[in-house]
């Protein structure tokens, strides 16, 4: 599997360039990303964060205080405000509660495996949200799945149809360097992919930078 995967980032980065992904100062302010841009795109994610920059709400003392309603409302463009302001606040009470509390530097100095557990009690935190948080917040090396990953997978005969999303990610992991950087490029450029060529519907195939990579399975 190292054989393809391999060649599928270097035919990805020789044709998009690097990608200097995930957009955010801070790793308060990629968690806070990772979570609004569940079901959405970017462009509505940032439209959500200007709104919390623009009244001094990211910090993390501010944002566990703000009233959940009050916080639904400044993160509304990110689409399912009240269902993402309940998952964030969820969020931040699980880091409150530690010690010190709201030290993310800390919460974030723990074993992968631990940290990643502990995102996953989380209600409305789930394995790909999670994992984004542990490789552009936290800095570990976690590789990130997504429908991108699985199209991308599926139409190169990579995986089954019936591929889960831990196998998917055991494919990166287990085939690749445990390299933080590697792991947020790859996965850049995957997403720059499906946006791009590797479209739901109507694909791109013939001009598709990872056309040579057969077999090509198209719904």
């Amino acid at each position: 599997m190292v054989s393809t995967l391999v060649p599928i980032y270097t035919a990805l980065l020789d044709h998009f360039g690097p990608q200097h992904w995930w957009p955010g100062d801070t790793p308060l302010e990629v968690l806070v990303g990772a979570v609004l841009t569940q079901n959405t795109n970017w462009s509505n994610v940032s439209r959500a964060i200007a709104n919390l920059q623009e009244e001094n709400l990211l910090s993390f003392a501010v944002l566990d205080s703000l009233p959940e309603a009050v916080l639904a409302e400044k993160i509304r463009p990110s689409g399912y405000f009240n269902l993402k302001a309940r998952r964030l606040k969820n969020l931040l009470a699980l880091i409150s509660r530690e010690e010190p509390p709201g030290d993310l530097d800390r919460f974030f100095s723990r074993d992968t495996p631990e940290l990643r557990e502990k995102l996953l009690t989380v209600k409305g935190i789930g394995p790909e949200t999670a994992d984004s948080i542990l490789l552009y917040a936290a800095g570990k090396p976690v590789f990130v799945v997504d429908a991108y990953t699985y199209r991308m997978l599926r139409r190169h005969g990579l995986i089954g149809e019936e591929t889960s999303y831990a196998e998917m990610q055991e494919l990166f992991m287990d085939n690749l360097p445990a390299d933080v950087q590697l792991f947020n490029e790859y996965h850049a450029l995957i997403v720059r992919l499906g946006k791009e060529y590797c479209k739901k519907s109507r694909p791109r195939c013939q001009h598709c930078p990872l056309r040579q990579f057969e077999p090509l399975l198209v719904d």
